[in-house]
């Protein structure tokens, strides 16, 4: 069954809610038969990069919120994030667009390497503070999690996989996905945010009992007489 995740490596709920749902997976009976994919989303399309102006002032400017307002919210997310496990530095956090950085994980993904790709980039933008449209650190953390480096820097220095990136942002778009994270399950089930775990093991219950249905059974008798279905329920 498949888990497609729509997500912008520059959102911080996006990186919660990756940690949020392995850890539901992580518990999953079925996880052996659930494959991930995650998708691109960009939350500022236009967004340029602005190497003056902190995170704190860039949200409370979009917002319309005061800067003491966005200090006590990013406050907050810090908090939620150390609850997952992560560590969040706003103080380092550079406002610069992500579209490169999504083209880059598309390119990880045709190596079956998306889910690398999505957590060394969380990992450089929240915790390390690196630049997300700088394409020497983008070739840096391409060649950490195994892309070939001409590649990396063929696919950069072009326009290249940048269809890829705009039909998964057109396919969420069709989707009536507006925010980000968004998971959809099996293509039947959609879960909004950075929910609990217990939330994401309760759809993935659901989505999972609903796929095992549509699985054709294997009429392959064991010694004691079972017949047993692709996920190993055998009757």
């Amino acid at each position: 069954m498949k888990v497609e995740i729509w997500s912008d490596i520059m959102c911080p709920f996006c990186y919660i809610g990756k940690r949020r749902f392995e850890a539901a997976l992580e518990q999953f009976p079925g996880k052996e038969n659930i494959t991930v994919e995650w998708k691109s989303f960009q939350l500022n399309p236009s967004l340029q990069s602005q190497p003056g102006k902190d995170v704190y002032d860039y949200v409370a400017e979009i917002k319309g919120q005061s800067r003491e307002w966005s200090l006590t919210v990013h406050e907050q997310m810090t908090s939620t994030a150390k609850d997952a496990g992560l560590t969040y530095n706003f103080d380092k956090a550079v406002i610069a667009n992500s579209f490169d950085a999504h083209r880059l994980i598309q390119l990880a993904k045709k190596h079956q390497l998306g889910d690398a790709a999505e957590e060394r980039l969380f990992y450089a933008y929240f915790t390390e503070g690196k630049d997300m449209s700088n394409h020497d650190t983008l070739l840096e953390l391409g060649v950490e999690i195994g892309l070939d480096k001409a590649e990396i820097a063929a696919v950069l220095q072009s326009g290249d996989l940048a269809t890829a990136v705009n039909h998964d942002v057109n396919e969420a778009q069709q989707l009536g996905i507006r925010g980000v994270p968004f998971f959809v399950l099996d293509r039947k089930f959609g879960v909004s945010g950075a929910q609990p775990v217990d939330a994401f093991t309760q759809a993935l219950e659901q989505a999972y009992g609903e796929w095992k249905k549509t699985q054709p059974v294997i009429e392959l008798e064991t010694l004691s007489g079972q017949v047993c279905t692709p996920d190993g329920d055998c009757k």
